[in-house]
């Protein structure tokens, strides 16, 4: 497992959607971690309130990509809880359209580190922000590859 570092100045929310409650942390740079709802009890709550704006953004966000639809707006999103080449990784996470896919193999190309495949694999899984940083759309070359919340949530984003 790699070790990433936490931000000490997180606060922390619930965010209802119609398939449950998702827990969200924020820095002061933006969005820095989602849980999903059968792993929400994860993340410690943090005292104080979200900015509105971002956890309006995020909602709206999630909820859009949720239901299938590509967000209008996303959050700013805190990376700093990665390193480097995990941060690479997710900002590549990013550019992958809805309703594509793209093999780790793709992205450890894409990233300028083309034997990088099994470090893209450890990057994916230690993803602070999935849904809206798409880990779920990163699939093995002949295979589906893992998800950390779980393969019935993989199927369902995909």
């Amino acid at each position: 497992m790699v070790k990433t570092k936490r931000k000490p100045d997180l606060v922390s929310t619930r965010i209802p959607t119609d398939l449950g409650e998702f827990a969200a942390a924020f820095s002061k740079d933006g969005l820095a971690e989602l849980n999903f709802p059968d792993r929400s009890d994860k993340l410690d709550p943090f005292a104080g309130d979200p900015p509105k704006k971002l956890l309006q953004q995020t909602t709206r966000a999630l909820c859009s990509i949720l239901s299938g639809k590509h967000p209008r707006k996303f959050p700013k999103l805190d990376f700093s809880i990665g390193t480097k080449f995990q941060q690479s990784v997710w900002e590549a996470m990013l550019r992958i359209p809805l309703g594509e896919t793209k093999s780790y193999a793709d992205i450890a190309r894409e990233i300028g580190n083309p034997k990088g495949v099994r470090a893209v694999g450890v990057a994916c899984g230690a993803n602070p922000i999935p849904v809206i940083v798409p880990c779920h759309r990163v699939l093995g070359t002949n295979w589906m590859g893992g998800f950390s919340a779980g393969m019935t949530w993989k199927h369902r984003l995909l």
